[in-house]
C-alpha cells in the first residue's frame, strides 16, 4: 500500500485543483464552437469512440499538474494508457479530461472535465467542471457538495409521479414498466439526455434532476468524482441492486446505474426489480 492521506491534507489541495481545472478548462474552450463542429483535429481511438486534440492537451496537462500536487498518488484516466500500478495504490486520480467529447466535438454545451481523487478506495475529493456553462461543482468528502461555490442539495422528490428523469430511453421505459406494476403512475418529466455522464450526475446533485440512469460501460473516471459530489449532497449512485460503486478495480467498467437522492432511491430501485 501506498502512503495515504488525511483529509485535512486532502482539503488543502482544494484552492491549487480550482485553479489547475479551470486553467485545464482554458486549454480546450479555444477548440470548442457552439452549435458546429470543434476546431481540433478529431480522431477515433481503438473501438470506434472519438477523441481530439483537446482531450490529448486537457490530459497532459492534467497528469503533470495533478502528480506534481501529490506525486505519491497513481493515476487512471480517460486518455492515457492503463498502469495496473494503481491497483496497489491507496492514492488514485481519477480524470476524465473531456466527458462528453461527442457533445464537445458537436458544438454542444453539456461537456465537463472530471476530476477525482481516491483515498483507500473511495472519492475523497470531487470536481465537475462545465466550462461553457461556467458550473464548477466541487465536493469533500464529509464537507458537503457546492456549485459555483454555493452549497447544493438533492432535490426532496421521492415518488416518481412527476420526477424529472433524464438518461437513456431504454431505461427510462422500464423505470415507467415497473412504477406501473408497483401500483404507481408515473408521469415523468423528460429532461433532455445530458451527453457528459458527470455532468448528468452532477445536476442530481444540484436538485434540477430528480433521476439520473445510466447505461452499462461507463467507466471510473465518468462516475467517481460526481458520485462524491451526489453523495455530499445527499443522493446516491448505485447498481440497480442498490449497490454503491467500487472504484479502482482491475476493470474500471460499470453496469447500469442509477443517480438519485436519497428519498428516491427505494422508489426507483424497486420499480426496477419489477
Amino acid at each position: 500500500m501506498s502512503a495515504s492521506l488525511s483529509s485535512t491534507a486532502a482539503r488543502a489541495l482544494l484552492p491549487a485543483l480550482r485553479e489547475t481545472i479551470r486553467e485545464a478548462a482554458g486549454l480546450a474552450l479555444p477548440f470548442f464552437q457552439a452549435g458546429s463542429q470543434t476546431r481540433a483535429r478529431v480522431w477515433s481511438k481503438a473501438g470506434g469512440s472519438p477523441v481530439t486534440e483537446a482531450d490529448v492537451a486537457v490530459d497532459t496537462f492534467l497528469k503533470v499538474r495533478l502528480s506534481s500536487l501529490l506525486p505519491e498518488a497513481a493515476w487512471l484516466s480517460e486518455e492515457t494508457v492503463d498502469d495496473a500500478a494503481r491497483l496497489g495504490n491507496d492514492l488514485v486520480w481519477i480524470v476524465d479530461p473531456i466527458d462528453g467529447t461527442r457533445a464537445f466535438l458537436s458544438g454542444h454545451p453539456d461537456w465537463s472535465i472530471a476530476v477525482a481523487l481516491l483515498i483507500g478506495g473511495a472519492p475523497a475529493l470531487g470536481f465537475v467542471h462545465a466550462p461553457v456553462t461556467d458550473r464548477f461543482y466541487e465536493a469533500s468528502a464529509g464537507g458537503g457538495a457546492t456549485c459555483n461555490g454555493q452549497v447544493i442539495s438533492a432535490s426532496r422528490q421521492t415518488v416518481l409521479e412527476s420526477a424529472r428523469v433524464t438518461g437513456p430511453k431504454p431505461m427510462i421505459d422500464r423505470l415507467a414498466r415497473g412504477g406501473t406494476k408497483a401500483g404507481a403512475k408515473p408521469s415523468f418529466v423528460h429532461v433532455d439526455r445530458v451527453p457528459s455522464l458527470a455532468l448528468r450526475i452532477a445536476r442530481v446533485a444540484e436538485g434540477s434532476i430528480d433521476i439520473g440512469l445510466v447505461s452499462s460501460d461507463a467507466r471510473d473516471w465518468d462516475l467517481a468524482a460526481a458520485d462524491l459530489l451526489l453523495r455530499e449532497a445527499g443522493g446516491v449512485v448505485s447498481d440497480l441492486d442498490g449497490r454503491a460503486t467500487v472504484y479502482n478495480r482491475t476493470d474500471p467498467v460499470h453496469g447500469e446505474l442509477v443517480a438519485v437522492s436519497g428519498g428516491m432511491k427505494d422508489a426507483v430501485l424497486d420499480a426496477f426489480s419489477r
